[in-house]
């Protein structure tokens, strides 16, 4: 079954189920045991120790514990006790009704977390649970459902920080650009140059980016959004009252102290970033050999290592505002507890996601999709527009954006060094926009999972409300691939894409007010 059409069975099967059930945990549960039974012909014995196995190495892996992982869990719990503490001490609460003097309009909270995910662009984990962290009081207030809040998230952490050098998930693709430079004698530019020539070339997160304010000054509320938006401001309801288990909300558990002042919410926050960003620092540098710059220690950053330090710390901070505060209306511990179990359905996902994820490793899913293209005689002007949609399923199926550039970069590399040097450059930042696109719009993508845990959106919601603008970023991006391949140009095929997602806004804006003048 593997590296064969079979392969993409669980990853399809799993789509379905989500979108037939809203249930994320049946629909991953349901894949996982498909796809190890596909792995071992469906002998039952086999399977399980497939799937016991794979659980199994999240924590422990070649008899050591898997210090990642583990970070990162440890983390989320950390940030579950942090939003408790900045809840019960009134923190949030004063940052709120402080922000709404300011920011009076829903379209204005909208813009300034759309500002805050671009600003804070060194990691995707790091943007995702940060700004959800400092927006969402700020778009409580103005009656902003978390559904939107978590697209606006999403929408500007993969886009920001795919596109940006310094970050995380710039280095990694600058190490991999350069290695694919030596590998096929390309002398003529270094790796951090090619990838920021690339840059204008990544349509789909331009466009992406670009949608979340069309959509904020335009109010494009299109598909499940206008549902969430119209309960939000109608009642006041930011998630659909019938879900339960929403990761990271606490909006019924405190009773906010009286006394709370702003500082004890920004104070934690600025904690968490500047210990997040000097360790970030740190480790990059103290893994680094030869000589040293901001890209070499991008690449080398020990990012969960960071976000632990970072979380542990601000959790700390917030624990001695709240130990002064003065009577508190709740004990630590019932803190402490309250806000780790906020953060377990989003970790039970996690669990999950991951299981699955090893599952489609080892069915080659990746893999099978790479061949496809590999074997295939197509006219290289076509390559930029094939390689978005190959990238783009293959993240979808996956839910690894890292992983389809690990596998697809390369191949879009020797494929057009073969046929067509001028199409290097355009199909490899179409792998990068395929990738991202993807990793929007499956729910087993771990930065989309943090996402709406990040906003407190139940997870599903998120991922259905993301889709539409998801759709119609990716269709003018598509559109955009297909005049680089045919023209073999920069601006042009920018604009375009900037136009049809524009043209379309407006026309939904318009159409929106025409209706309703009439009633």
């Amino acid at each position: 079954m593997e590296g064969t059409i079979f392969s993409l069975i669980p990853a399809v099967l799993m789509l379905v189920l989500v979108l037939l059930t809203r249930n994320v945990l049946l629909s991953l549960g349901t894949g996982i045991v498909v796809g190890a039974l596909l792995i071992h012909d469906f002998a039952i014995w086999d399977s399980l120790k497939e799937i016991g196995n794979n659980l199994y190495t999240i924590f422990v892996t070649d008899g050591a514990p898997n210090t990642g992982n583990l970070l990162l869990l440890g983390f989320l719990l950390l940030l579950g006790m942090m939003t408790a503490f900045l809840q019960a001490s009134g923190g949030s609460r004063a940052f709120g009704e402080w922000m709404i003097k300011r920011v009076k309009t829903r379209v204005g909270a909208q813009a300034m977390s759309a500002v805050l995910g671009i600003i804070i662009f060194i990691d995707d984990y790091f943007n995702s649970l940060a700004v959800g962290q400092i927006a969402r009081p700020l778009t409580d207030r103005h009656r902003i459902s978390r559904a939107k809040l978590a697209y606006i998230i999403d929408s500007t952490s993969a886009p920001v920080t795919v596109i940006s050098p310094i970050s995380s998930w710039g280095a990694y693709i600058i190490g991999i650009i350069g290695g694919l430079l030596a590998a096929n004698g390309i002398t003529s530019m270094e790796p951090l140059e090619a990838f920021i020539k690339m840059i204008p070339f990544n349509l789909y997160a331009l466009g992406a980016i670009l949608l979340v304010f069309l959509v904020a000054y335009l109010k494009m509320d299109i598909g499940p959004m206008r549902k969430h938006e119209k309960r939000a401001v109608k009642t006041g309801a930011l998630i659909d009252p019938e879900q339960d288990n929403v990761p990271g909300d606490l909006s019924d558990t405190f009773e906010a102290h009286q006394s709370g002042k702003i500082y004890h919410l920004l104070v934690p926050i600025g904690v968490l970033i500047a210990a997040t960003i000097i360790s970030m620092l740190i480790t990059g540098a103290n893994a680094s050999e030869g000589d040293i710059s901001i890209l070499t220690i991008f690449a080398n950053t020990n990012v969960n290592l960071s976000l632990f330090i970072g979380g542990l710390t601000a959790v700390l901070t917030a624990y001695i505002f709240h130990a002064v505060q003065g009577k508190p209306k709740n004990n630590a511990e019932k803190i402490i507890v309250e806000g780790i179990k906020t953060m377990l359905p989003a970790i039970y996902i996690l669990l999950l996601a991951w299981m699955i994820g090893s599952i489609i490793g080892t069915l080659k899913t990746g893999e099978y999709l790479a061949q496809i293209v590999n074997n295939s005689s197509i006219s290289p002007s076509l390559l930029p527009f094939l390689f978005f949609i190959i990238a783009g399923f293959m993240a979808l199926a996956t839910g690894t954006s890292w992983g389809t550039f690990g596998i697809m970069l390369p191949i879009a590399a020797e494929v057009t060094v073969i046929t067509d040097i001028d199409m290097l450059l355009p199909s490899m930042a179409a792998v990068l926009a395929g990738s991202v696109f993807g990793d929007h719009c499956t729910p087993i993508s771990d930065t989309t999972i943090l996402s709406s845990t990040g906003a407190g959106s139940n997870h599903i919601d998120h991922v259905l409300t993301q889709l539409p603008y998801a759709i119609l970023a990716a269709v003018s991006a598509a559109v955009g691939y297909l005049l680089i391949g045919f023209t073999n140009q920069v601006i042009l095929p920018l604009l375009v894409t900037i136009a049809i997602i524009t043209a379309f806004a407006v026309l939904i804006h318009f159409l929106k007010n025409t209706k309703s003048s009439k009633h």
